[in-house]
């Protein structure tokens, strides 16, 4: 399967601002790529390349005063398969985890296990470990959080989302996470293209998606508390602990988004 994929986003600045910016595809799928995908902008500004704690491959640029439009388009190959279903994947004990996946077990700037570890034992107590407790805390934050896009908010946290009973994708993303820390099993936070590709097309406006991937049996697997059902036609972004480490750009000064445009649909 082919997919299209690409942005057009634009900010204004009053000054030059330093910015980072998390725009790529995750090193991950650069091999299925058919197209390069590299980000352009529609003035001329310096861009170094690094990549992060998360081996995410972000950009940094100084955001000259007036408009900037930041752009990508490319082409990727996907093998058009849902999102496997770990069905039996075991719970490690924390002991046997490797090293780099317990910071995934740790609270978080949106991700407040400190506010929500005495719900989740006494809610999820009698489930059975691994795979099933993990359907058992996506079925929970499915129902528990009514989708508005009205309503997102960039200062709610996982314990917002509980409470407030609504929000957007990474509120979903964020409450199921930290339920998930909560009860010793890792997760961390995904964001990238998400497109209606083998389901009805969604009214609201195409944005990028976030989800999430939980550690069971020796590997992450990816979830969805949103849909809570398997998806197709994923393209990862970037990951981390959560919406924090991957946010799209962080300004150091203001930097007003004025235009933010997603493409993504099967060709």
């Amino acid at each position: 399967m082919k997919i299209r994929a690409g942005f057009h986003i634009g900010y204004d600045c009053e000054h030059p601002t330093p910015m980072l910016l998390t725009l790529n595809v995750f090193p991950s799928r650069w091999a299925d790529l058919l197209t390069a995908q590299v980000l352009s902008f529609d003035r001329p500004i310096d861009v170094s390349a690094y990549p992060d704690v998360f081996g995410n491959a972000c950009n940094r640029i100084v955001a000259p005063p007036g408009r900037t439009t930041i752009s990508t388009a490319f082409e990727i190959h996907d093998d058009g398969l849902p999102d496997p279903v770990p069905h039996g994947a075991i719970q490690h004990q924390i002991n046997d985890l490797p090293d780099d996946v317990l910071v995934y077990l740790l609270g978080s700037r949106y991700c407040d296990t400190d506010r929500l570890a005495d719900f989740a034992w006494s809610y999820f107590a009698n489930t059975p470990l691994g795979w099933p407790r993990v359907q058992a805390i996506l079925d929970f934050t499915h129902q528990r959080i009514a989708f508005d896009y009205m309503k997102a908010d960039p200062f709610r946290t996982a314990f917002g989302g509980f409470t407030d009973g609504v929000g957007v994708c990474r509120d979903y993303a964020h409450l199921a996470i930290t339920l998930c820390r909560c009860l010793n099993i890792p997760a961390r936070y995904c964001t990238g293209y998400l497109g209606d590709i083998g389901v009805p097309m969604d009214p609201n406006p195409m944005d990028f998606s976030a989800w999430m991937e939980v550690y069971l049996g020796g590997r992450w697997y990816t979830v969805d508390a949103r849909h809570n059902s398997p998806r197709i036609g994923r393209i990862l972004m970037a990951r981390g602990r959560d919406a924090t480490d991957v946010a799209m750009s962080t300004a150091f000064g203001p930097a007003i988004l004025r235009q933010f445009d997603v493409v993504t649909e099967e060709v």
